[in-house]
């Protein structure tokens, strides 16, 4: 029964994990309920000041928090199916046979073995710093696959591009390839990050928390000098629609999809495909893998590396047996 209350109230519970954004659930569910989702509140709201306080991004701590509420559920869930009593000890100290039938489920409905690691993560932090319990030995990381990023020819590329007549939905995606953008980086630009004198762009707080600089295409700037008279930008180059908010990142792959979904390209990608896309052809105009490196902001080359696997210039050049 638990088990089921977590599934249904997830959304409702967002990211207000206190117990304020509780109480409309505790309302609406017997005393057995109020008493469980009051002690797991009170857990995650703990969990999310610990992330915040040791300067975890605000997107690790969404995703954190839903771990640590999807294990709880599914641990809640399994004490019912087999009968057992509700224990007084904390859930992260389950038998790891648990995690393990929990990880194997994952796998089982296709999650990534990114996502099952993120998960592991997650439910250590919990353990260390909510519950002071150690159960570092308990978990068996799956290892990551190693897949090649897709990628889009420079000709796809500007196709896309030219499929919106609307000048900000165009600048949102010239300025996520030419200066090689994650989403979360370009929805939460400000006017004073664009430099139009050196032509350079400020990234900051990118994935790690770090500042960095990136290129900017001529061809942005006439674009961008149109946006800036037709609309009112505020704190944010991209206002959202409520107050003070920047655009949201779901609305940002939208308008990639709509322009993707107008052109001739059938390739199954998301906006991530252009700074993929940004790395991989500079990596074949002959730019130094360490450059790139910096302008993606990659805390290791390796991670920039991967785009050597991807590139076809040098390929071109080498011959098949079959043809000697």
């Amino acid at each position: 029964m638990a088990g089921g209350i977590f599934q249904q109230r997830n959304e409702r519970l967002g990211e207000n994990v206190g117990n304020a954004g509780a109480e409309t659930v505790w309302r609406q569910e017997g005393e057995y309920e109020k008493k469980l989702l009051t002690a797991d509140a009170r857990d995650l709201d703990k969990l999310k000041k610990q992330l915040i306080l040791r300067g975890y991004s605000l997107k690790t701590v969404k995703a954190y928090i839903g771990h640590v509420r999807r294990y709880s559920q599914y641990i809640e869930e399994h004490r019912n199916k087999t009968n057992s009593s509700v224990s007084d000890r904390p859930v992260v100290a389950e038998k790891m046979l648990s995690f393990s039938s929990y990880s194997l489920m994952l796998l089982q409905q296709g999650c990534s073995h990114a996502y099952i690691n993120q998960c592991i993560s997650a439910l250590k932090f919990y353990a260390r710093y909510i519950k002071h319990e150690n159960v570092s030995g308990g978990y068996v990381r799956p290892k990551r696959e190693k897949k090649l990023p897709d990628v889009l020819s420079l000709a796809e590329v500007k196709e896309i591009l030219q499929q919106t007549e609307n000048v900000k939905h165009r600048l949102i995606l010239y300025l996520t390839y030419s200066a090689g953008l994650r989403v979360g980086e370009v929805v939460r630009l400000k006017p004073s990050d664009i430099d139009t004198e050196r032509r350079i762009l400020k990234v900051r707080q990118g994935k790690g928390r770090k500042d960095r600089f990136t290129i900017l295409a001529e061809s942005v700037f006439p674009l961008l000098e149109e946006y800036m008279v037709k609309y009112k930008t505020g704190t944010w180059l991209f206002p959202g629609q409520s107050p003070g908010s920047h655009l949201r990142e779901r609305s940002a792959q939208k308008i990639f999809e709509q322009a993707l979904a107008r052109s001739s390209i059938r390739k199954q990608v998301s906006i991530h495909v252009l700074r993929h896309s940004f790395a991989t052809h500079l990596l074949e105009a002959g730019t130094d893998l360490r450059y790139i490196q910096e302008l993606l902001g990659h805390a290791s080359s390796r991670t920039t590396e991967r785009y050597t696997h991807v590139t076809v210039k040098d390929a071109r050049r080498i011959k098949s047996p079959l043809d000697f």
